[in-house]
């Protein structure tokens, strides 16, 4: 599938692909919760108007591509790393890995694999590394709104299991309100142990 409007060819090695899958992570950053990506193929049939870099959409709007990518894309899944697998292998590789499941997790094997950013995991698909590819590429941006509005809902249900450190506000990440939290209440089941705000907050 070649990308139509503002999503710029990259390479003229996949313009024509059916089955290209664009991949993007969220949550590299914070310091609670998992990595989640999400792996989706779109549909040349049906096209979707006004898929962006999930962070430059407004929350309704990602909610409404969200759904509409759901219905509309031929493929999706999901693939994440855990606070513990984060912890344990850091969250560079953490998030390599969880890209690998989401690809994985498609029920058909891509023909090519576009990610956004300048790494590839390990893996056998034939697939290009994108810088700034949730803003380029159409199938790209549809994984980061699945994978933003993923977690974003379930740091909303960490915010119930551990009130006070307000994970439904800045979905984990280090905002002020966010290490005030933690230097008074201490690090929960969540919490990255291996980022350094983490470390200091028990010190």
């Amino acid at each position: 599938m070649a990308p139509t409007g503002r999503y710029a060819q990259v390479d003229p090695q996949w313009e024509g692909i059916c089955l290209l899958a664009g991949v993007d992570e969220v949550g590299r950053g914070p310091l609670a919760g998992d990595v989640v990506t999400a792996a989706v193929i779109l549909d040349p049939e049906r096209p979707i108007t006004g898929l962006a870099d999930s962070k430059k959409l407004s929350e309704k709007r990602r909610q409404s591509l969200y759904h509409e990518i759901k219905e509309k894309a031929l493929y999706w899944t999901l693939g994440r790393a855990s606070v513990a697998e984060i912890d344990d292998i850091n969250i560079l590789q953490a998030t390599m890995l969880a890209m690998v499941r989401a690809v994985d997790g498609l029920p058909v094997r891509p023909e090519f694999v576009l990610v956004d950013g300048n790494r590839l995991p390990e893996w056998d698909y034939k697939a290009q590394a994108v810088v700034g590819g949730d803003g380029r590429i159409a199938a790209i941006s549809a994984a980061s709104i699945i994978a933003k509005v993923t977690r974003d809902a379930e740091l909303a249900e960490l915010d119930t299991l551990y009130p006070g450190y307000g994970f439904a506000a800045h979905k984990g990440y280090g905002t002020a309100q966010h290490l005030v939290a933690l230097k008074a209440l201490g690090p929960c089941p969540v919490h990255r142990q291996s980022f350094r705000p983490v470390r200091e907050s028990q010190r």
